[in-house]
């Protein structure tokens, strides 16, 4: 067990860290953001007149992209759920619309191949720093596992993760916090036992409803400004999470 040093706060006991991936370990608001709109193109061709509400409903307003949005925290399938629901709105049938979602979304992706989005910086050395502590560690994104694993393994993470864990279909995400009793049964840590590092306020509802020992937020380059809703402190950078015992 440890302790960890947040700022003023201080967080006792603590066994596990899970980490949120996108906007938390990786700068990826570039790619999801010209996904998203790759996402509503590709339908708005399919469909005429879908593609400036589903990029609303998406949570893209011009360049910026809601940090708890649609497109920010929820799953794939949840995307595509909403996507398919605005083209059955047209008067086509949920299987039907379900289809050319899938099409879309699967073209979109198709176009934006690369590597997986950079590290924000010094993510590496205290992820090393952490499990050197003796701590176990996660990810839980609303991404796919296959995405979460590729992330970790092109960044040289996967060595200090005991967990890479995404959101495959069905019907649960984020912030149900069966996701999060389900990543600290993996880790084999106690939920009270557990931090949570996002930068969303779905994570910090998540891990507070499934009794997470507290909840970290982040946005990056804030200074002291940000706020993570829900979060029992937010930090500008990953390094101010120290192990002081």
């Amino acid at each position: 067990m440890a302790t960890i040093q947040c700022r003023n706060v201080r967080f006792e006991n603590i066994a596990g860290v899970i980490f949120d991936k996108d906007g938390t370990l990786a700068n990826g608001s570039d790619y999801w953001l010209n996904l998203g709109r790759k996402r509503a193109r590709l339908v708005d061709a399919l469909v005429p007149g879908v593609g400036e509400p589903l990029s609303m409903a998406f949570g893209i307003d011009g360049n910026r992209m809601d940090p708890a949005g649609l497109l920010a925290v929820g799953s794939r399938r949840e995307n595509e759920i909403a996507a398919a629901a605005y083209i059955a709105e047209t008067g086509r049938g949920w299987l039907a619309s379900l289809e050319m979602a899938r099409q879309a979304f699967a073209e979109a992706e198709t176009m934006l191949q690369g590597s997986p989005a950079p590290l924000f910086p010094g993510c590496g050395v205290v992820i090393k720093s952490l499990a050197a502590g003796g701590l176990k560690l996660g990810i839980l994104s609303a991404d796919t596992t296959v995405r979460v694993r590729d992330f970790a393994r092109f960044h040289q993470l996967d060595s200090d993760m005991e967990l890479l864990m995404g959101v495959d279909g069905g019907t649960i995400g984020k912030p149900d916090p069966s996701l999060f009793l389900s990543a600290c049964e993996s880790l084999g840590v106690a939920p009270g036992a557990t931090l949570m590092v996002g930068d969303s306020p779905v994570d910090m509802q998540m891990a507070n409803d499934a009794g997470a020992a507290g909840c970290i937020g982040i946005c990056w380059g804030s200074s002291g400004g940000g706020d993570v809703p829900g979060a029992g402190v937010t930090i500008a950078s990953l390094d101010e999470i120290k192990i002081i015992s």
